[in-house]
Order: C-alpha cells, then sequence, then structure tokens
C-alpha cells in the first residue's frame, strides 16, 4: 500500500507545483497588461497564449463591467488557491491514509 501512498504523495506535489507555475504565470501577465510591453517578445507572446483562454472562459461567464478594470486575474488566482487547498490537500490526505 505504501507504493500507492507514494504515488498520491508524488501526484499532489506535481499539481501543487504546476499550479504554482501557472500563479506565477498569470502574475507576470498581469504585470504586463499595466505596461505597453513589445508585444512580439517571445515571452510576452507565451505568458499571453497562456493566459487569455483562462481569462476568455471567465470573462465569458462573468461578464461584468469594473470600468475597464479586468477581475480574471484575481479569479484565476483565487481559484489556483481553492485548488491548491482542495485537490492537493485531499490527495495529501489520500497518501496519508494509505501509508
Amino acid at each position: 500500500m505504501f507504493v500507492l501512498a507514494n504515488f498520491f504523495e508524488a501526484v499532489a506535489f506535481v499539481v501543487y507545483q504546476a499550479l504554482n507555475i501557472y500563479f506565477w504565470i498569470v502574475v507576470a501577465g498581469a504585470v504586463l497588461s499595466w505596461v505597453n510591453p513589445d508585444p512580439y517578445n517571445p515571452i510576452v507572446r507565451f505568458i499571453h497564449r497562456a493566459t487569455e483562454p483562462v481569462y476568455y472562459q471567465i470573462r465569458k461567464r462573468l461578464p461584468i463591467d469594473l470600468g475597464g478594470f479586468d477581475i480574471s486575474p484575481i479569479i484565476v488566482i483565487l481559484a489556483i488557491y481553492f485548488l491548491q487547498r482542495f485537490v492537493v490537500g485531499s490527495l495529501e490526505g489520500l497518501a496519508r491514509t494509505l501509508s
């Protein structure tokens, strides 16, 4: 049973790290939205391609207009925190019960 516990612990770690990396991509995208970056920069293009599909889904489902203030990065960050606490916490708890 310890092999299965180690597997769930490893999955929890990978999910946590992936969410943490995406959190920083969202933060970088929010900071870039405040300035006028070069749209041909490969880093700017990557951040835009990584965040815009998620932002679009949020904007489509929550059409809230706050006078030009985009709250979709805030919602994504809150969702990341929720997933880190719920999914990762559940996987770690499952791993503890199996060991």
